[in-house]
């Protein structure tokens, strides 16, 4: 199942910012759809005024059992009615990332940087989800995705700041921060 997000103007989140933490940045769109299917819908000519990046849910691959069970224990799901603030975050890393093995990017990630042992305390407040799209050709390796409450925004910001200070993020090349507000329909 691919999951599409489409920087355009109209969509389901209204966003309010697009900042880029390293590398190129994407150009403002003043909203964002996020749709699921089984193939990756290309546009039958591409626009000036649009944006899109595509990834596939995939097993969580640096997290070893005890970590997945903890995980789950405490974890939110996306979509709840109070998590009305959303940032999709995505990131490419180095090549010099990606020639490493998987257990010296474990090492890196976990028993280095504390990825998923730190961001723990961040949940449920915090729902997230990632969505990996190296092998699809994308401009990006990961796609994050993090869903909260308005009162946890400052919780998200705290969770933000602690992995960009880890030894993993020395590794990322680009990234871009685009956040944005659950868009209401009024009756």
């Amino acid at each position: 199942m691919f999951r599409t997000f489409r920087g355009g103007q109209s969509g389901g989140w209204r966003v309010t910012s697009i900042s880029p933490v390293a590398g190129e940045p994407l150009p403002f769109m003043p909203a964002l759809s996020v749709t699921d299917g089984d193939a990756v819908a290309l546009p039958l000519v591409p626009s000036r005024n649009a944006w899109r990046l595509v990834g596939v849910a995939s097993s969580l691959r640096y997290t070893e059992r005890p970590e997945k069970q903890q995980l789950v224990a405490v974890q939110a799901g996306l979509g709840r009615v109070e998590a009305t603030c959303a940032a999709l975050i995505p990131i490419r890393k180095s090549q010099a990332w990606w020639e490493l093995t998987q257990e010296e990017r474990r090492k890196i990630f976990e028993d280095k940087s504390h990825h998923i042992a730190s961001s723990l305390r961040f949940l449920p407040a915090v729902a997230r989800q990632l969505y990996h799209c190296r092998d699809l050709g994308e401009p990006f390796d990961f796609l994050t995705w993090f869903e909260f409450a308005p009162a946890h925004a400052s919780l998200f910001e705290e969770l933000v700041g602690m992995l960009r200070r880890t030894e993993e993020w020395s590794y990322v090349e680009r990234e871009v921060d685009v956040r944005m507000v659950k868009e209401v329909l009024s009756a």
